[in-house]
Order: structure tokens, then sequence, then C-alpha cells
């Protein structure tokens, strides 16, 4: 019997280590959606860069979590053996892989919001930074309990914050983390010209469309798999998830005037705003949140652009800033039973818990993207930008014709 108890038990955390490797490697996947995404609306004279920026990012970011960020938020370290960190079929080891996806969307987000001006080095070095103390202490805060928060607010209001998949974790942390990088680095030259936008078509939306459909489609790993186990896994995060991307492309499409670049938005904007309560809502009210983020990205982007004269170039502010404070909020709302949710979860905790996620990004942001400012400053010369980053960084265009 104690053999037979054993081989079930390895199968069973054989089984975990494979689920959660599968949704690693999804997530992993979407990176190449950031790429693309940013390649089609980038000009020409920048798609190089914005390809060498995802992959470079995520090399970084993935030695910063290993070595200081796992650590940050969870205090732990690989200076074992690899007998050791190889217990229990590696689970603990493709957690880290799992979560290290995650970690790396940070500087991926902001990415597309400092496209076409920002020097390479000195962002990288900011990149880096951020997924190795600005990310994992929020994170650590949000899903590991640190700093008593968490207990302080189920004990007060009843129920901790609750971000099943990370629209405040990841998304608004990341979209408020670009909001700072994109009005420290200033506009585009020639974006404004009289007080007025000059439009800067994007250069493939081909390329931006594939973006969209590649984090669409790995977006049901970011969600479904953060169960983390197969015991804890749930048909309705997948629902919920394809709801609330449908709600915002339907909203995208009607509120954008069939405008493409809009439209393959919508959907991303729903599934950042339905992360946090995946595993809460009523299907109806996933469709509702996705609804409300893609109308939110529309009215934002373009209040952005024109009125506030801020020049973010994939408009992941409002898509991932804006759309993940409302996720964090959504849980909070549609969540509840009376609304067909799961319940246990408490508004007011899932209010302090996205402003809480806004004010580390914010003074974060500040300190990390404003201090490389001061000491080696990140944007390119007027020089450098006319001519465009492909050429006066990596000193080679996306094509060449004969």
């Amino acid at each position: 019997m104690d053999s037979i108890s054993s081989a079930i038990d390895t199968l069973a955390q054989s089984a975990n280590t494979l689920f959660i490797l599968m949704g690693s490697v999804m997530v992993f996947a979407m990176h190449a959606g950031f790429a693309f995404l940013e390649v089609g609306t980038v000009r020409h004279k920048n798609q190089v860069n914005a390809l060498a920026k995802i992959m470079t990012d995520f090399g970084f970011s993935a030695v910063a979590y290993f070595f200081v960020g796992y650590w940050v938020a969870y205090g732990v370290t690989f200076f074992q053996d690899a007998e050791t960190l190889s217990a229990g079929q590696g689970y603990e080891l493709v957690k880290f892989f799992f979560l290290m996806t995650f970690a790396a969307a940070i500087p991926a987000i902001v990415s597309g919001g400092i496209a076409e001006r920002a020097k390479f080095w000195p962002i990288l070095c900011a990149s880096s930074l951020s997924v190795a103390f600005i990310y994992p202490f929020f994170e650590g805060i949000a899903w590991n309990g640190n700093f008593g928060l968490q207990a302080w607010l189920e004990a007060t209001f009843g129920a901790p914050f609750h971000d099943f998949a990370g629209s405040v974790v990841v998304h608004a942390l990341g979209g408020w983390i670009a909001l700072v990088a994109i009005l420290l680095l200033g506009v585009r030259r020639g974006r404004y010209r009289n007080g007025k936008l000059v439009a800067f078509p994007p250069s493939s939306i081909p390329f931006l469309a594939l973006g969209a459909w590649i984090l669409s489609i790995g977006w049901f790993g970011f969600n479904v798999m953060s169960a983390q186990t197969l015991d804890g896994i749930s048909g309705l995060v997948a629902l919920n998830s394809m709801m609330a991307m449908v709600g915002g492309i339907i909203a995208a499409l009607i509120l954008g005037r069939n405008d493409p670049g809009f439209i393959h938005n919508g959907p991303l904007a729903g599934l950042v705003a339905v992360c946090a309560g995946s595993d809460l809502m009523h299907p109806i009210g996933a469709l509702l949140v996705g609804i409300i983020a893609g109308a939110l990205f529309v009215w934002l982007f373009t209040l952005q652009q024109n009125k506030w004269k801020i020049d973010d170039v994939l408009g992941v502010w409002p898509l991932h800033g804006i759309c993940g404070a409302w996720g964090g909020i959504a849980a909070g709302i549609f969540g509840q039973q009376a609304l067909g949710g799961m319940g246990g979860v408490s508004i007011v905790s899932q209010l302090l818990g996205t402003g809480a996620g806004i004010l580390v990004a914010l003074l974060g942001g500040l300190l990390v993207y404003g201090s490389i400012r001061l000491l080696v400053g990140i944007r390119l010369s007027d020089e450098e930008e006319f001519n465009g980053a492909d050429l006066s960084i990596h000193k080679i265009a996306a094509t060449f014709n004969d």
C-alpha cells in the first residue's frame, strides 16, 4: 500500500508539474504577441528595435527575477544543489518559470508606451530593476501575504485583496510604471504641430493583428493556469476569460468606429480586466467587465492622445493601467453573490489593494526611471530619433530591398 500511495503521489506531482509547465510555455509565447503588437504599431524605422527590446527584456528579466525578484516576493532562492532543487519532480522550479513569465510582462508592457524614442541600454537597466524590486515588492504583498496588508484587509473588511491572475499585480502595475516612463521621456518629435495631433500610422496592421491574436490565445494559459495545480483548475476561468474578451472586441468595434487598432486591442482590454476576478464572476458579469474595459480603452486612448498630449504609442496606460485597475475593482463588484458571483470578496479590500498597486508603481517607476534619467538619460537624440531606433541603435533596417 505504501508503494501504491507513493506512486500516486509521484503521478499527481508530475501532473501538476506538467500542468504549470504548459502554462509557463503559453505565457512565454505571449511575449511574441507583445513583440508583434509593437512591431505593427510603430513606424517602419523602429520595427527592429521593438523586436530586440522584447527579447532582451525577457532575458534580463529572467536573470533579475531568478537572483533577486523571486527572493523579494517569496523568500525563495536557488542556492542549493540540483538534487535538492529538483525534489517533487521539479514542481517548484517550473512554478518559478511560470511566475517569471508574469514578471517579464512588466517591461514588455512598458516597452509599448515608450517606443520610438527611448535609449536601449538605460531602459534595459530600468527594466531589470523593475523586475528585481518594484514588481516583486507588490507581488509579495498581494500573493504571498508580505508585510501584513492582506491579513489586515481580511481582519478589517472580511476578505483579502483578490487578484487571481494579475489584473493589478501584473497589468495595472506595468501600465502605471509605463505612464511614469512616458511622461519622463516626453512626446515623439513631430507628434504635435501647432497643438494638434499628427497621425503616425501603424507600419503593419497584419503584424499588429498577429500580436493581438498571440496574446489572446496565450491569455488562457495566463488565466486558467494561474490555479497552478490540476485540482484547482476551473472551466469558469476559461469561460469568463472568453466572455470578457468578446465584450472588449464588441465595445472597441462600436466605439472605435471600425478602427483596426481599436478592434485588435479590444480583446486585450477585456482580458486584462477579467484576470483578477475570472475565478469568481458569472460569465454575464465577465461580459460586462469586458465591455466596460473595451470602452475605457477607446475613450482614454483618444483622450490622452488628443487632449492630454500624452504620447503613449500603444496605449499601454489605458489598456493595462486603467483596465487593470478596473479589473481589480470589478472583482469586488461582480464577484459578489448578489450579482451571481462566488462571493468571498470585499469591494473595500479591492479598492485599497488596487490603490496600493498603483501607488507602488508610481513611486517605484519614478525612482527607477527618474534616477536613470538623471544619471545617463533615457531619450535618444533628435537625430537618432529622426533616423529611427533601428539604424541608430541596431545599425540595420527591418527589411532590405535590392
